[in-house]
């Protein structure tokens, strides 16, 4: 028995429309991070892109437990000497919500050429304005 590899145009892809007003960080990247990987479906195999496309609203109002909010440092280098930049999450959400949401997701997704195309399918806007269709999640059956 041989066995089962899905092609690329045997199944099609959804779009998922997920609102993160009030949702705790880390719990909704992981839940952004298994659809985008495809964990959830039954022809699931780690060498392919399986998974489907989602589009994030309301960034800036995500929620973070405990004194995080203050503790919580994103580092990013610049590329010169001197030029670590670090920001706090407070000053992050601020400048650039959707970049919070987006350095959460990718890092649960696979650190290879796989992980970046999957990134690549991840929609994030600060507001509840967004171009794209979009049905609404359905339950997690992982």
């Amino acid at each position: 028995m041989k066995t089962y590899r899905p092609k690329p145009d045997s199944y099609e892809r959804k779009t998922y429309l997920y609102d993160a007003a009030g949702k705790t960080l880390g719990r909704l990247a992981t839940e952004i991070a298994q659809v985008l990987n495809g964990k959830g479906k039954t022809f699931y195999t780690h060498d392919m892109i399986c998974g489907d496309q989602v589009v994030v609203i309301n960034a800036a109002k995500v929620h973070i437990s405990g004194r995080k909010a203050q503790d919580k440092v994103y580092t990013h280098y610049t590329g010169y000497p001197g030029g670590l930049r670090s920001f706090t999450f407070e000053k992050l959400i601020e400048r650039k919500p959707e970049e919070i949401i987006t350095r959460a997701v990718s890092r649960m997704l696979p650190k290879n050429k796989l992980g970046t195309e999957m990134l690549r399918r991840l929609r994030v806007y600060a507001g509840d304005k967004h171009e794209q269709q979009a049905q609404k999640p359905e339950p997690a059956n992982f």
